[in-house]
This record gives structure tokens, C-alpha cells and sequence, in this order.
């Protein structure tokens, strides 16, 4: 038996800010209270730093396996925990594609010996293994992801009677990504004829345009609400796209739900002229408007949760022409100090970051004893010091690609310190090579 007392939090959770201490027995929070006191606990005096449940983040792609020179669950979990980010879930377009119960065990066994954060697995939806879905346990993993949009892999799923079947289907939650393939592909042609394959990129939330991921989100919406289906539209990018959602329940009764990702609530089409293709995701970092109203979205509850959508790449091969750059970026290791920028900025609140970050993914998937700090609770905690500036540079990214879009960025807040089940897992700059992450549990019926 192991135990650890943090001492002098000021412990974010549930909508308020508190004083506490919390004590730690293995990795459950045993009690939370002021004037706890253990001889037999290591004792962590935080000093009035803000403490706040783990970071689950429902959407990465962390490249393994088969796409392991980008990253790997081992790299990508470890700059994930020097982010706070104590929870991922991986999506399912890696080599070979999470398209067989098979293959989803396969990567779960990669987890269990190479994961520093808590994990689990979204199982893609094809055109074809729809029989293959309907025999998933809906405890087996997070949830189904589809791609109703081309993207990185070949898993776009665009028979519409495959994609009622899937949606009748399953009880689980669907995950997916909306952009109509055929506007996109008008698009990309449209602009092809102007300039071949060295498109300057500032057209590219043009090309993916809003009208593609309007077109494709409605249809999505459209037949979840015919079919019953639990639907999570991940990284919403326009204004058009927010209107599609309600505030008016509680998310526990929501069936159709949202994310919106770090990109696209700190970049704008602004920016492609500074960071390039460093900046290239689909769907695309759209208008400063649109990023206006996806946080007017969020602050108002039609959007749900905040996530990352990590998706990294080698610099050599986001550096080449518009065709050529593969779409996306490394993010888990600035999502948090990010937001804690926008709250610095007056933006956002911190108890509507633990929120959006902690809380609500754990209510949408349904995960087991984590998303808060609660007694009896898994102890996924972080500790930030919101008076502790910092530059990101390349001698303090983990990410393996070695880059990141926020470089020469200086964030005011640090994260000091990052509990994985009860296991300190990062502390000011250094990482444990003990691994104590586990595989997610859910409480589903």
C-alpha cells in the first residue's frame, strides 16, 4: 500500500474552487478535506497551485501501429501526461485500420505495455464490416468512429445505407468526422485548374470549405435523429455548424453532441500566412468568425467538449505544396496551457475548462470513476502554477515529430505536476518511466 498527500490545493472541480488537501491510497482518492494528515503518505505540498482532475482527451491519433516514424502511443501518451492530459482515446485509422475486434485488442495489448496515460480505442465503421461492428461488446472501447469525409487512411464511409445500418446498430456512442466528400472534391478541382498541385494553402478552409462540413454534419444530425442513434460530432469548425446543437437539456439526456478542437479555437484563416501547413487540418481553421462563434457555442453549452484531434506529422512532410502536406498537428502537450492562456485573457473561466475537458467527456462516454476529484475516484490529477511563464521551443517538446504550431509561443501557466492513478507520472520537466496507466472502464447497462 502507497500514499501520497497533496497539500495546500486549490482544487478546481464540480463548478467551484476550493482549499483542500487530498489524500491518495494506491490509485484511489481516499479523502479530500483540509488538515488531512498521514505519517505514512509522501507528502506533496503544492503551495495554493490549482489542482484539477486529468484531461481526458476523446480524440488523438497517436500512429501506431504501421505509421510509428510520426509517433507512437509510447512518445505521444508521454507528451499527453506533460500536458495533463492523464486519459486519451485513439482513433481507428492507423495501419492496419481498428476495424476488427481483432485489431482492437491488438492495440489494446500495445496500451497496456507502452501507454504512460489511461486508454482506450474508437472501433472505425467501414463500408463493409458492419457485421463485424454489430458483435463489438459496448463495454470493449470508447465508441465507433466514422469518417463521413475523406481524411488521413482510407476509412471514408459514404454508403448511406451502411451508415443507417451502423447508426441502428449500435448503442454506443458514434463518433465522426462530417465534411462532404463530393464539394471538397469539386473544390480541390476548382482550384487545381488555377494553380495545379501547388495550391497556396490560404485556400484550404476554402477548398474544405464551411458549406462541406455544413452539408455533411446536418446529414449526420438528420439521421441520428430518425434513427435514435447516440452522435458526437468531433472538431466542429464553423459558425453554421453550431447552430445544428442544443443547450437547453442536460448533457447526461443529450443524444447528438459536440467537440471543438484547440486549433480551431485559437487559430483563424489569419494565420496560414505565418504557419502554413503547419496549420493544414481538416476540417480546415476557418474564419476568425467562425472562431468567434465556436466559442460563443461552447461557452453556451451546445458544444461539449474540448479535445485535441493530435495528429502529428514529420516537419519534412508538412513542409511541401498544398497536395502534398499530409493534414494535421501535435497538440496534446499545449492543449491545457492553451486554455489556461484564454482564461488568463478572460476568455474562459478554469472551473469551464475542467468542465469541458474533465468532466464532460467522462459524462459522454461513460467512463468509470474518472473526469472528476472525488473520493473513491481514480486519482488522475494535475497540478498547474498559473504564475509560471514558459516558452515552447524545440528543447522542451516531447512530441516525436520534434515541432509543434505553438512554437515561440509563451505560455503564463505550466503544468507542474501530472498523477496517473495515483502514480506521479510527470513533475516540473521530468517524466517516471514507470508506466501506471490503465485501460478505461465504462458504466454502461
Amino acid at each position: 500500500m502507497t500514499k501520497k498527500l497533496i497539500k495546500n490545493a486549490r482544487i478546481v472541480n464540480e463548478g467551484i474552487i476550493f482549499e483542500s488537501d487530498i489524500l491518495i491510497q494506491d490509485d484511489i482518492i481516499q479523502k479530500i478535506g483540509l488538515g488531512i494528515t498521514d505519517a505514512n503518505a509522501e507528502v506533496f505540498d503544492v503551495e495554493g497551485n490549482y489542482v484539477m482532475p486529468g484531461i481526458i482527451d476523446d480524440q488523438v491519433h497517436f500512429r501506431e501501429p504501421g505509421l510509428t516514424h510520426k509517433g507512437t502511443i509510447a512518445t505521444e501518451s508521454r507528451a499527453a501526461v506533460a500536458g495533463g492530459i492523464t486519459t486519451f482515446m485513439e482513433q481507428p485509422n492507423t495501419k492496419p485500420q481498428t476495424t476488427t475486434i481483432e485489431k482492437l485488442e491488438e492495440k489494446f495489448a500495445m496500451a497496456h505495455k507502452s501507454a504512460f496515460a489511461n486508454y482506450s480505442f474508437l472501433f472505425g465503421g467501414t463500408n463493409d464490416n458492419l457485421e463485424e461492428l454489430k458483435r463489438l461488446d459496448k463495454k470493449a472501447c470508447s465508441g465507433v468512429k466514422l469518417f463521413l469525409g475523406s481524411s488521413t487512411g482510407n476509412m471514408l464511409v459514404d454508403d448511406e445505407v451502411v451508415i443507417e445500418q451502423i447508426f441502428r446498430n449500435t448503442d454506443m456512442v458514434i463518433s465522426a468526422h462530417c465534411e462532404d466528400e463530393t464539394t471538397i472534391r469539386q473544390n480541390i478541382e476548382k482550384y487545381k485548374k488555377q494553380f495545379g498541385d501547388d495550391i497556396p494553402v490560404r485556400y484550404h478552409p476554402l477548398i474544405r470549405s464551411a458549406q462541406a462540413c455544413y452539408l455533411s454534419s446536418s446529414k449526420a444530425i438528420a439521421l441520428a435523429k430518425k434513427t435514435g442513434a447516440r452522435l458526437h460530432v468531433f472538431h466542429l469548425s464553423t459558425a453554421m455548424e453550431t447552430e445544428l446543437f442544443r443547450n437547453d437539456i442536460p448533457l447526461s439526456e443529450k443524444k447528438i453532441t459536440a467537440e471543438v478542437c484547440i486549433h480551431h479555437l485559437w487559430f483563424s484563416d489569419e494565420d496560414y500566412a505565418d504557419k502554413g501547413t503547419l496549420i493544414k487540418w481538416n476540417p480546415a481553421v476557418k474564419t476568425s468568425d467562425d472562431r468567434r462563434k465556436l466559442w460563443e457555442a461552447l461557452l453556451d453549452d451546445r458544444l461539449d467538449v474540448i479535445a485535441t484531434d493530435h495528429a502529428p506529422h514529420l516537419l519534412e512532410e508538412k513542409d511541401n505544396m498544398y497536395t502534398k502536406a499530409p493534414s494535421g498537428g501535435p497538440l496534446v502537450q499545449h492543449a491545457l496551457p492553451a486554455m489556461l492562456e484564454k482564461y488568463h485573457e478572460g476568455v474562459i473561466s478554469l472551473e469551464r475548462i475542467v468542465e469541458k475537458m474533465c468532466h464532460n467527456p467522462a459524462i459522454l462516454f461513460q467512463i468509470s470513476k474518472r473526469g472528476y476529484i472525488r473520493e473513491g475516484y481514480y486519482a488522475d490529477i494535475v497540478v498547474a502554477d498559473l504564475k509560471s511563464p514558459w516558452r515552447v521551443s524545440k528543447s522542451n517538446i516531447a512530441y516525436h515529430c520534434g515541432w509543434s504550431p505553438f512554437e515561440g509561443n509563451t505560455f503564463s501557466s505550466a503544468i507542474t505536476h501530472t498523477f496517473i492513478n495515483g502514480h506521479l507520472a510527470y513533475a516540473n520537466g521530468n517524466f517516471s518511466e514507470q508506466r501506471n496507466a490503465k485501460r478505461l472502464t465504462f458504466d454502461r447497462d
